[in-house]
């Protein structure tokens, strides 16, 4: 134990004499490291971000949609652009199943809304008002739309907080105002809480604007509907009610005309898709890992040269090739380790910095990953020099120039 405590000191005391290039030395593993994990920490916080907007949809839900969406665990190519629509027919068909709770149809259009001179972009929902439990829609002012006033076919409204902030400037003052979508007047009954998403070309649901299905014949004059939710009683009956709304469907459509799919179906064909992803940009991350163990290399040469005289010495006085070895791949393997360990810390505190914004975060296997990764540089890059050093002969070395 004292051998290789006296080895590390002679290390930390040659670091010592050194400081500016023990430093610059690794600062390429504290890039190379940083790279990484800050590209795994990103990964993570994508995966939480992606699952707390599924989460966000509601429970037990299973989306009708025209198209084969998935096809062995990943999304098809065309998926979801099927040439079929969803009507009213097809939505009492799915009403009559058993262990169904509630049955939203969907109309979907990107739309112009105006107000006090004010215009923005934002997506129409024309639907039904249970909607609100199915997505977990909160109110935040005013009240939603109700079965009476889609029977009434009410020109009314439900915004989301960030499309009534823009339009109106103030959402707390939204509610009894006109708004004009696509030139056409609705009142604005409520403002929704927020409830976030528009991330990474995802859905922003504070910019939704909602109507009752039959109170958007304009917008939609045949009557279709892009997509039905189901949601089921209970996580148990999710299954055989899948099953249930395809063989329902199946007596009108053909098989790849639809999906019927799970939050969880398509939760893990996202994950795995930005897997891949985060591991090609790891991937690409670690070659300045490589770059920086070669820069290491190069230092420990230069210092093998620098300090022929002194190998020269200690051979002399007994000590032994694997001795200047260990030596030699010690000093290594802690310049690797200490850039490894700066590299972990300037990431973490890019991550405390970014979580306000965004869900990243560092766990214990991107801490070993960063730690094993820099202290297996500091060996492979630094067995060459360290086998120059032990292979030199005593009187040569105490006779170098």
């Amino acid at each position: 134990m004292n051998y290789f405590l006296l080895v590390f000191k002679s290390a930390i005391e040659d670091f010592k004499r050194n400081k500016v290039r023990t430093f610059l030395t690794s600062l390429g593993i504290l890039i190379g490291v940083s790279s990484v994990v800050l590209l795994l920490a990103f990964g993570l916080g994508l995966k939480k971000y992606i699952q707390g907007q599924f989460e966000s949809l509601g429970t037990n839900l299973i989306i009708v949609m025209p198209g084969k969406i998935l096809k062995g665990g990943s999304f098809s190519a065309g998926g979801g652009m099927g040439g079929i629509k969803f009507d009213e027919k097809d939505v009492s068909t799915l009403k009559r199943l058993s262990n169904v709770s509630l049955i939203v149809p969907v109309f979907t259009k990107t739309v112009t809304l105006e107000a006090l001179g004010n215009s923005e972009i934002g997506d129409l929902y024309a639907t039904t008002a249970d909607i609100f439990p199915v997505r977990n829609l909160e109110i935040d002012t005013g009240r939603v739309f109700e079965k009476s006033d889609i029977d009434k076919k009410s020109k009314i409204v439900v915004l989301g907080p960030k499309i009534a902030e823009k339009v109106f400037k103030s959402k707390d003052e939204a509610v009894g105002k006109i708004v004009k979508i696509e030139n056409q007047g609705f009142t604005v009954i409520g403002v929704l809480k927020a409830k976030g998403g528009g991330g990474f070309g995802g859905p922003d649901f504070d910019s939704f604007a909602y109507v009752p299905y039959k109170s958007a014949l304009t917008f939609n004059p045949d009557k279709t509907f892009f997509a039905i939710y189901v949601k089921a009683e209970n996580e148990e009956s999710i299954a055989p009610l899948k099953e249930d709304i395809k063989n329902a469907l199946l007596k009108r459509y053909k098989e790849d005309d639809f999906s019927a799919v799970e939050q969880t179906e398509i939760l893990s064909a996202v994950s795995s898709i930005f897997g891949i992803l985060n591991l090609v940009l790891v991937a690409i991350a670690a070659i300045s890992l490589i770059v920086g163990g070669i820069g290491i290399m190069n230092i420990m040469y230069v210092s093998v040269v620098e300090r022929v005289r002194e190998i020269g010495i200690r051979r002399a006085m007994g000590a032994l090739g694997k001795d200047i070895l260990l030596q030699f791949l010690t000093e290594a393997v802690i310049l690797s380790l200490f850039g490894g360990l700066l590299g972990l810390s300037f990431s973490a505190l890019i991550v405390f910095l970014i979580q306000p914004l965004f869900p990243a975060y560092i766990d214990s296997q991107s801490i070993l990953v960063a730690l094993g990764v820099s202290s297996g540089i500091g060996i492979a890059f630094g067995v060459l020099p360290a086998k120059r050093a032990s292979g030199m002969s005593p009187v040569e070395a105490i006779r170098y120039e």
